[in-house]
């Protein structure tokens, strides 16, 4: 690099503050190992509220009159705050568009964060992933806080919020646990909380979408092993063992209500759910939800026109908490899960008759799959692969002639995944991005963000089907150019991460949190790392991240029938993103000595991995012949789909992109992290040079 260069990034370092520099797109860029590139760039994509007028990007939503009409609400419910989370009353991470409280007094639309608007001030709280998309989308009037903990919001709240005054909630967006985080942080103040269930922000929504109406559905016969019945007798059989002896379990997720009864609808965007409850007692089964909705067929098939123990009787939704409070008044004793329980219908329990747990035993039940399950799940990501397998190709003929861009990609995989049998649509918002965009860990491109997809850049595509026998969610990263040494060591580094635990053999019972490192250590060995989660788990046509399994610290150890992703990543702010994720079924492991029960992980998803951008000089021999395996599987499995389907083209394209590769040896390259970290150090003594 020249001196001349190494000066105007000293003058450039030594301009920006830590507040502004997030509007940079990038301070400087690396090629390979030691070519440095200077980009002296301002994001115009975000706003800029250090300038005067402040600069707003057309994405930004204008809140003033907004912000007006709620504290005017808050004058008459006497708060001094009110705390706006993010989510709807089932603790949804998807959540219906007249759920979404926090973007229509914002203009924040991620799905996590926390709101609070006082008489003078307007914040936000949310992680990392989002603080790119918040700048993008609040206007001047919101001040953003970059982090994500109930403590710090409490912190804030103590020092903002005057002696004495009240700060207001709906309790029904509060799960039990932060109820408990918030009423524990203020309880040595003379803050109070204050029950509001009426929502502040329903109240000044005057354009806010009606509730949904179309009619619930059953899962059909040939995907479903245990009717509701049994299911429902596996819980009480449940019940029963507990030593805390409950009466009745309280269903308040939204994926509790259907997998026990079998049945779907589409509230949700993505998710095949309906707004309900469920109280199942040992002699009654209430289920709570718009009674118009359900038909002569569903209430016959739920057996709602009689009275014994195996008769659902249907309430109106909105009369649970009510219910509740009445039953309650009984010799009961109702067991919850604390993580999806809101604390508007905990509130009427008295605490002597609650059991808590952290999940439900419906959670815990359907989080192994029975065999049926198992089987078309992976069926279900067979058909997947053919429909990803149809976009590579697709995209691999076009983006060199210039005439794709990430929405044109991310509306092509939907139309390939539509025309395969069982199809619903997707399972989350496509993330389709390019380049810079793919640095943003859950970016999702529209009519202004959309970058053209280009031969000189790296391309991330993470997205999922619904069909009536699976769900599914798949990441590839590609580069359709020549990629430089740093992005090839890079993507192999995580490829062999996902690699290295997708091949561990562990203890049954084992938590994912004990064992996701393994996805991290090749990047660590180089200094480089990844912000988000390992993996998750992933329904039958259910929710995509479906709980309690996967690798985070509150997930439940794993068991043979699990399924879960594996997606290890790595991204280079302004520059570029890589993430490789795939579905695994937990299965049992062949060992060679011990009685006790060992697992391992069999991948579902069965998509080749860009070969161009596979360098393996850095790989061990057990990590290519496991690469090997699953390419042929993936040619046993997959081929004969493609040619059934007439598709000679993507036939010939998976021939090739499965050769196999021949075996390496682990070859210790530097970091490009420590030429990173010289640059920045060396910044401080170039500015007295220049």
């Amino acid at each position: 690099m020249e001196a001349t260069n190494w000066c105007r990034l000293a003058l450039l370092l030594s301009s920006v503050t830590l507040k502004d520099f997030p509007q940079y797109v990038s301070a400087f860029s690396v090629s390979g190992y030691g070519e440095t590139e200077l980009k002296d760039v301002r994001d115009e994509s975000i706003r800029n509220c250090t300038v005067q007028p402040p600069y707003l990007p057309p994405t930004v939503v204008h809140t003033t009159q907004r912000l007006m009409a709620l504290r005017q609400q808050m004058t008459i419910y006497n708060i001094s705050a009110y705390i706006i989370p993010s989510n709807d009353a089932h603790l949804s991470e998807y959540i219906a568009k007249r759920d979404g409280r926090q973007e229509m007094i914002s203009g924040f639309s991620g799905s996590a964060g926390t709101a609070v608007v006082t008489s003078n001030r307007a914040m936000l709280w949310t992680d990392s992933r989002y603080w790119v998309q918040a700048k993008r989308q609040m206007d001047c009037n919101w001040e953003l806080y970059e982090d994500s903990y109930v403590n710090t919001i409490i912190e804030w709240l103590i020092q903002e919020i005057p002696a004495k005054k009240a700060i207001g909630f709906d309790p029904f967006l509060f799960s039990l646990d932060t109820w408990e985080a918030y009423r524990t942080g203020l309880s040595k103040t003379d803050l109070t909380l204050k029950s509001i269930p009426n929502n502040l922000v329903d109240e000044i929504w005057t354009d806010r979408p009606p509730p949904p109406s179309k009619p619930i559905e059953r899962l059909p016969d040939e995907f479903i092993e245990r009717s509701w019945q049994k299911r429902v007798a596996e819980i009480r059989n449940q019940m029963q063992e507990n030593i805390h002896k409950p009466t009745a379990v309280l269903l308040s997720a939204l994926d509790e209500t259907a997998w026990l009864f079998n049945l779907r609808g589409d509230d949700i965007p993505y998710n095949p759910f309906f707004y309900s409850y469920t109280l199942l007692s040992k002699t009654e089964i209430w289920l709570f939800v718009e009674p118009n909705r359900v038909t002569n067929e569903i209430k016959i098939y739920l057996n709602a026109f009689c009275n014994n123990s195996d008769c659902v009787q249907i309430l109106d939704y909105h009369s649970v908490r009510s219910h509740v409070e009445t039953y309650c008044k009984g010799d009961v004793k109702v067991w919850i899960g604390t993580a999806f329980t809101n604390y508007g219908i905990n509130e009427v329990i008295p605490q002597e008759k609650l059991v808590l747990s952290e999940y439900s035993p419906v959670l815990i039940t359907k989080s192994v799959k029975d065999e049926t399950e198992q089987r078309i799940l992976k069926e279900a990501h067979v058909r997947d692969a053919v429909a990803v397998i149809q976009l590579l190709v697709w995209l691999e003929e076009n983006v060199p002639k210039g005439t794709v861009d990430e929405v044109m990609a991310a509306d092509y995989v939907d139309e390939m995944r539509s025309q395969q049998p069982f199809a619903k649509g997707s399972s989350f918002a496509t993330i389709s991005a390019s380049g810079p965009n793919a640095a943003l860990a859950h970016y999702s491109p529209n009519e202004n963000s959309s970058r053209r997809l280009s031969v000189d850049e790296m391309y991330l595509i993470d997205s999922g089907g619904q069909y009536l026998d699976g769900t599914t969610d798949i990441t590839r990263t590609l580069h359709w150019g020549t990629p430089s040494e740093f992005q090839k060591t890079a993507y192999t580094r995580v490829l062999m991460g996902n690699i290295d635990l997708s091949k561990l053999i562990f203890p049954d019972g084992t938590r994912g949190r004990n064992i996701e490192m393994l996805a991290r250590q090749a990047l660590w060995k180089v200094g480089l790392n990844y912000g988000h989660g390992t993996g998750h788990g992933i329904g039958n046509y259910f929710c995509v991240h479906e709980w309690p399994v996967g690798f985070q610290g509150n997930n439940i150890g794993m068991r043979p029938g699990m399924f879960t992703s594996i997606e290890p990543g790595f991204y280079m702010d302004g520059e570029f993103g890589i993430r490789i994720e795939d579905i695994a079924l937990v299965v049992q492991a062949k060992t060679q000595f011990g009685t006790t029960p060992y697992l391992t992980f069999k991948t579902v998803s069965l998509v080749p991995y860009d070969r161009k951008l596979i360098d393996t000089s850095i790989m061990m021999k057990e990590q290519i012949e496991w690469l090997n395996d699953y390419y042929q599987e993936i040619r046993k499995v997959v081929a004969p789909k493609l040619k059934a389907q007439q598709l000679t083209k993507e036939y010939n394209w998976l021939q090739k992109n499965t050769e196999p590769f021949e075996s390496g040896s682990l070859v210790t390259r530097a970091s490009v992290l420590s030429v990173a970290a010289a640059f920045i150090s060396n910044a401080i003594v170039l500015q007295s040079i220049c």
